[in-house]
């Protein structure tokens, strides 16, 4: 069992200072706080508590408790930020798989109210996985859309008085499968939202826990890894309030085990493209032909995609005008097995930014004995090859002309144990950030969260220790023990927002079977500007829209996102971090194809920006 207090990735380490307590005790708080520094200067202050989020997820005790087995429920729920009363404020809404869903609505003044019971949001007795807000109707209302594990999917559309109403029937979406994240974007510039579900296998028994309303998950690896596949969904929106399924037809039924979806332009062709990667093998990176139809283009724009990864995400990294892919493989990290007795953190630790050759880890041998039982049959029975996968997390930097090159070692974004990722400009410096979530949680040791902050020259750096991210609020472990045994906080899927409308963006993470972390932003504040899309002739939405800001030569880019990191939807307004410097103009590229100009912009505040308006 690893003793939570012994100094670990980048805290100070023990110093012996002869037989004085008090001074022992003086020298290491001392230390404690230098090597911190944002909990009292530039970083994050975890707050969630003070906010008034008094959210908890629940696990499944029968899955991940005492009795814990190996399965899809051990990737948790997830969170998605939109605003539902139209407002102006971001509000907050979590899943649950033990429990009730939560919605917390942004008060403005830093804190929040759960307004869960009003909404009819709830959504209890269902094990829910992922949500996703959007104005599917274009009647300027955020609707939201939630995923389940078999408990059925469900559309729930905004009435505009601060209620829900239930229209899945209606409208067609009432899938009952084993899902994950769900994305609306408008893949044929209809100027209404499309949506795409992401669907792993069929990786629960057929036996119900009616105490905890789930059907028992698969109690092996290898019986999981054996599960038949679940095909995606694409629905086609047809304007009506209702969507039919277009997947066939559109060549998205995709390889299984898909978990989340990136959704981005990448050959800048006018029409949005497709990557889903995958739990269990090769991701896809799917072309938009603009004819309704898509074709996967992995092999000869990408090259090897992780073998295990879980969530993807867009953005500029290096700065250079273009949208480059990022995705994290929790699953090739799991090499050590189950591992009870703790025996890989020393081997976790000493290789954690390191990319193996193969599923077997720092072993790299198929025949040794912690090789993944079944592994090597698995790829043989769903035609997977070695050749077309790396093992570790992947950063796609694009090159233009429809043309990528992979460099994550490089960028120092290998990392361990991962699941989700949230990007932003945490610090306003004109460079976006990553965080990243990362842990087992019981019966595993704990890993911390990492906050990959951008160096400006394509590299990365993690200060989850010095920025107030690493150690947890509570400590490395949770305050009650399961089956005896200390454990383990872990997180799951992470969004970012600027709750407060001061110009700094603010992280929140829901975590498995423990509360949730709101890091407020305390970095010093420098110049930004942030936009707010409202399409006309595109989706209402703006999603898929492009806008770049020019400072001199200088441009940079940002996406209206649909849901993406895993289990996760961040803010739609796009947040540009200015450090000292003032923008020229500001180009918005529309769905439709409309370019929309707006000259010196104003800084340090929101702009609007219509589609149509002023500046066309």
């Amino acid at each position: 069992m690893q003793d939570s207090t012994k100094p670990r990735r980048g805290l100070v380490g023990p110093i012996v200072l002869g037989s004085s307590l008090i001074v022992a005790a003086l020298f290491v708080a001392y230390i404690v706080v230098s090597a911190h520094p944002g909990r009292q200067g530039p970083g994050f202050v975890e707050r969630a508590q003070a906010a008034g989020i008094g959210f908890q997820m629940h696990n499944l005790p029968n899955e991940q408790g005492a009795q814990f087995r190996i399965n899809l429920y051990d990737h948790g729920s997830g969170l998605a930020i939109g605003d539902y009363d139209n407002d102006g404020r971001d509000d907050i809404y979590f899943l649950n798989q033990h429990g009730p869903n939560a919605l917390f609505r942004n008060r403005g003044d830093g804190s929040f109210e759960d307004v869960t019971r009003a909404t009819g949001l709830a959504i209890e007795g269902r094990v829910s996985v992922a949500a996703t807000f959007a104005d599917y109707d274009n009647d300027g209302r955020e609707d939201l859309f939630i995923t389940t594990t078999r408990g059925g999917n469900v559309l729930y559309h905004n009435r505009g008085n601060g209620v829900f109403e239930d229209v899945t029937a209606k409208a067609g979406v009432n899938h009952v499968g084993h899902s994950q994240a769900a994305v609306f974007f408008d893949y044929d510039n209809d100027g209404l939202l499309d949506l795409f579900l992401a669907n792993t296998a069929h990786w629960t028994t057929d036996n119900f826990d009616f105490v905890t309303r789930n059907y028992v998950g698969k109690s092996s690896l290898e019986a999981l890894m054996n599960s038949p596949a679940e095909s995606n969904i694409l629905y086609h929106n047809n304007g009506n309030g209702t969507f039919s399924d277009v997947t066939a037809a559109a060549g998205l039924r995709g390889r299984g085990w898909a978990g989340d979806v990136a959704v981005f332009d990448y050959d800048d062709d006018g029409y949005l493209d497709v990557f889903v990667p995958s739990m269990f093998g090769r991701g896809q990176l799917y072309h938009n032909n603009r004819d309704g139809t898509f074709t996967d283009v992995t092999i000869t724009t990408l090259g090897k995609t992780p073998h295990g990864a879980i969530g993807a995400k867009v953005f500029d990294y290096d700065g250079d005008g273009r949208l480059d892919l990022f995705a994290v493989d929790m699953h090739s990290d799991m090499w050590m097995g189950l591992d009870r007795r703790h025996t890989s953190e020393e081997t976790a630790e000493r290789d954690q930014h390191v990319r193996f050759h193969s599923p077997a880890g720092p072993t790299v041998d198929e025949n040794d004995p912690r090789f993944l039982p079944g592994q090597k049959e698995q790829f043989a029975m769903s035609g997977q090859r070695y050749n077309e996968m790396l093992f570790g997390n992947a950063l796609y930097r694009n090159l233009g002309n429809g043309k990528f090159e992979e460099g994550a070692v490089p960028a120092g974004l290998e990392t361990f144990w991962p699941w989700g990722i949230a990007t932003g400009d945490f610090d306003d410096d004109g460079h976006e950030d990553v965080f990243i979530t990362a842990g087992m949680g019981y019966p595993f040791y704990y890993w911390p969260d990492a906050l990959m902050m951008n160096n400006g020259d394509g590299t990365f750096t993690d200060a989850a220790s010095t920025l107030g991210v690493d150690p947890p609020t509570g400590g490395e472990y949770q305050a009650q023990p399961i089956a005896g045994q200390k454990a383990a906080r872990s997180s799951r899927s992470a969004a970012t927002a600027d709750f407060d409308g001061d110009g700094r963006l603010e992280i929140v993470v829901n975590n498995f079977n423990d509360r949730p972390y709101f890091f407020a932003n305390r970095f010093p504040r420098q110049n930004y500007l942030e936009v707010r899309l409202t399409g006309t002739r595109s989706n209402r939405d703006g999603i898929g829209a492009v806008a770049r800001l020019w400072i001199g030569n200088t441009q940079m880019v940002r996406q209206v996102n649909p849901a993406g990191g895993y289990l996760a939807q961040s803010s739609r307004v796009l947040h540009f971090g200015l450090g000292e410097r003032t923008a020229d103009s500001l180009v918005v590229r529309w769905p439709s194809g409309r370019r929309q100009v707006v000259l010196k912009p104003r800084m340090n505040g929101v702009v609007g920006v219509t589609e149509g308006g002023s500046g066309v």
